[in-house]
């Protein structure tokens, strides 16, 4: 391969001192307190911090990844990922609201809003450091992993470990220095710079030689490769060893998963660094917009580019083994870019990779501190100081993140598949928790549990494995979950009182504490938001089939799908409307 020419290096470099003068100019903004540093002082507009949690979840691996599904499964592979858009529109309509009206710094705070009692307490430590650092620096990890693989192919005369410190310990710098208000400008600037590399990827792939000589993509592999949907019968190995998606392990993904399973920016009602956009916005009206413009953009504008070239990929290097099929997507890169345009690339990579590392460094560092250190270990300091040690966990985060990236990762799928395996069970509470009273402390310390020990079992004496581990993970952990509820005695009823005066949730499940709150004026029209949210489902898989009928030339059924779209679309704003955007101020 040529090495990058100037203009290559100029679009790197340019790109990442864009960065580097966001990161130093709201510097002095986000070092005011933590809610400035954490929280963008709860100002944030829905499309800045929208697109924050699109860029977030539009990481380095995220491209790799897909294509590796895309060759293990043709396209309905992307089912793993796309059986989400049901929880992604409950988070809009039920729970963008109320995240916002909580008034709380970090989604661990919750639990000591919603729960009482030294479980509460050890709850919110806990998870702290479970997801702040661990679960975090695992994350953190095969983003590393994917950009060290880019790295290692598109620049090999680079090191590309030394590549991957140098860039953590700039995007930990930028990140520190300027807090959330920093990472959501430059993570909107990153986006746009993503997607439109991918885009022009996407198009110089499929003209390339190898594509055109074999009459085009339709032409060069099985036709069920290009199914949107499972098949119900079997289909034997092509010559790219990719197999059909099995129906049943697509009822594991559609009906089970999207509800069940903890995954880092699909959490069931939500949480994480998505709870922290909606957050930091405006208000409930921006955090529903916001959320709701997340959902849209994951979905329906990113998947085609990363699809195609993952479909290229198997027609250009057939003979690559399984468990590197997910690094075709940057054998392409290095095959059908020309000089200049390797640069832009790698440029939008980095600010794929960069966008992604920041938001995780800013959301780990906020528990660590808000939910421990500051919980813990250390109350009633002055926010400077909060500030000062969030700055020395940032950093920390990252050195550990490293470790993880080097010394115990191996494939970004099978990261994928351990966090949502691990996780399987425990958004039944996380989704319950808000709208039924029973629930407590030791019904989400269970929750998370529960998980580890059936994946534990199904790995050491059965052949079981994902997706179909996650309908027994699902059942055992939900039924250790009721069990422990009903043996432990539950919230004391004046936690229960505040929560509900709060966040005015409402519900039939909260009858035995609303009747002694009279005066608390709590969410109506729960019909017509699941009616909303199944209009929601709706406007997104008409979309994003829509948009693939097109890139295939069948104009007709893209029509139906997008003209549906666009109904269901309007219906939901003509809703929201109606109902004065349900008091969203």
């Amino acid at each position: 391969m040529e090495q990058l020419n100037l203009l290559d290096y100029s679009f790197i470099v340019g790109y990442l001192l864009l960065t580097l003068v966001i990161g130093l100019w709201f510097s002095r903004r986000a070092s005011e307190n933590v809610g400035e540093f954490f929280l963008s002082g709860r100002q944030l507009p829905w499309w800045i911090a929208g697109t924050g949690m699109v860029a977030t979840t539009f990481a380095a691996d995220t491209p790799l990844a897909v294509a590796g599904f895309v060759a293990k499964n043709g396209i309905a592979g992307n089912w793993v990922w796309w059986t989400f858009v049901s929880g992604g529109m409950l988070t809009v309509f039920f729970f963008a609201r109320l995240w916002r009206r909580a008034e709380i710094l970090t989604d661990l705070e919750f639990i000591e809003l919603r729960y009482s009692g030294p479980a509460a307490r050890f709850l919110r430590g806990f998870k702290a450091i479970y997801f702040g650092l661990f679960i975090n620096a695992v994350i953190i990890g095969w983003v590393n992993l994917a950009m060290f693989k880019i790295i290692r192919i598109m620049v090999p005369e680079l090191n590309p470990e030394l590549t991957i410190v140098a860039l953590v310990l700039l995007t930990t710098f930028y990140s520190g220095l300027s807090g959330l208000w920093g990472v959501s400008i430059t993570d909107a600037v990153q986006f746009v710079i993503a997607m439109t590399g991918c885009i022009i990827l996407a198009v110089l792939a499929v003209q390339s030689p190898a594509v055109v000589s074999a009459g085009g993509l339709t032409k060069a592999l099985p036709a069920w490769m290009f199914d949107f949907f499972p098949t119900f019968g079997s289909s034997g190995k092509s010559i790219t060893g990719a197999v059909a998606l099995p129906f049943i392990s697509f009822a594991a993904m559609a009906f089970v998963q999207w509800w069940s399973s903890w995954y880092p920016g699909s959490e069931p009602g939500g949480g994480g660094y998505i709870a922290q956009r909606m957050m930091s916005a405006k208000n409930e009206k921006h955090s529903l917009l916001a959320t709701l413009w997340f959902t849209v953009a994951h979905y329906c504008l990113r998947p085609w580019p990363w699809i195609i070239v993952g479909l290229v990929s198997l027609v250009m290097f057939p003979d690559l083994p399984m468990n590197q099929k997910e690094d075709g997507f940057v054998y392409v890169m290095k095959a059908v870019l020309p000089p200049g345009l390797k640069g832009l690339l790698i440029a939008a990579f980095l600010a794929a990779y960069m966008s992604t590392l920041s938001t995780h460094l800013n959301w780990g560092t906020s528990y660590l501190i808000n939910d421990f250190y500051k919980r813990f270990l250390k109350t009633g300091a002055n926010e400077k100081h909060y500030v000062t040690v969030s700055k020395i966990t940032t950093f920390l985060t990252a050195t550990f993140a490293l470790y993880i990236t080097f010394f115990v990762l191996d494939t970004i799928t099978g990261a994928w598949e351990f966090i949502i395996q691990c996780g399987a069970g425990t958004g039944f509470v996380l989704i319950l928790r808000w709208f039924w009273w029973r629930l407590n402390a030791w019904s989400e310390i269970t929750s998370m549990v529960a998980p580890f020990i059936a994946f534990t079992w199904l790995q050491l004496f059965t052949s079981i494995t994902f997706p179909f581990s996650i309908f027994i993970i699902v059942a055992f952990t939900i039924t250790a979950t009721l069990i422990v509820t009903f043996l432990t005695p539950p919230t004391e009823t004046a936690q229960l009182e505040i929560f509900y005066r709060t966040t005015r949730v409402g519900g039939a499940l909260w009858k035995k504490i609303s009747k002694n709150l009279p005066d608390v004026e709590s969410d109506t029209g729960f019909v017509m938001l699941f009616v909303d949210w199944a209009l929601g489902i709706i406007m997104i898989y008409a979309i994003l089939f829509g948009t693939g009928k097109f890139i295939f030339g069948d104009i007709l059924q893209g029509s139906l799908y997008l003209g549906s779209g666009i109904i269901a679309g309007s219906l939901i704003f003509a809703d929201l409307n109606r109902r004065g955007w349900n008091n969203l101020n």
